[in-house]
């Protein structure tokens, strides 16, 4: 009878300790392996419920990506969110250096209209023309420049006589 009873009653402890589960300070433990097993980083979380929250910053959506698949990949784990994981934003773009040789191509268009008293600087994607022309060279002038493919253009260029 006693072996029956002692049977039955760990049996139930048994039961008792499955149905419990791991608990949330056990689940984010195992979330947070999970992630440095999948070397990701900048992303942390909080279990409730066994409901995962994952926040912080990373690269790109790809690797949001990988952190909701790595969190949900953990057992116990019922659902994951993620909408407070933010992606970083894009580097803006450089402009590129101006081509010498179309600087050069330019310059020399500029010779050939009777532009000659132009002079050309480009610098961060801008150009600038400035110096003195005759009146009546002013608008040709300016329309070399502006078709060169240069860049944006700022004219300091003063209409002579």
């Amino acid at each position: 009878m006693k072996i029956k009873f002692l049977t039955v009653v760990s049996i139930a402890i048994a039961l008792f300790i499955g149905a419990c589960g791991k608990s949330d300070a056990d689940l984010t433990k195992a979330v947070q392996d999970k992630l440095a097993a999948d070397k990701v980083t900048g992303v942390t979380v909080a279990v409730k419920d066994g409901v995962a929250t994952l926040t912080g910053e990373v690269a790109d959506v790809t690797v949001k990506s990988k952190a909701e698949a790595s969190a949900k990949a953990v057992e116990g784990i019922k659902s994951v969110d993620a909408t407070k994981v933010t992606t970083k934003p894009l580097p803006t773009p450089v402009p590129p250096p101006a081509d010498p040789m179309l600087k050069g191509k330019t310059e020399e268009n500029l010779k050939k209209a009777g532009c000659t008293g132009v002079t050309i600087e480009v610098k961060d994607g801008t150009v600038t023309a400035s110096g003195t022309v005759a009146e009546a060279k002013y608008v040709e002038c300016v329309q070399i420049i502006q078709q060169s493919g240069l860049g944006k253009m700022e004219n300091k260029i003063v209409k002579g006589k």
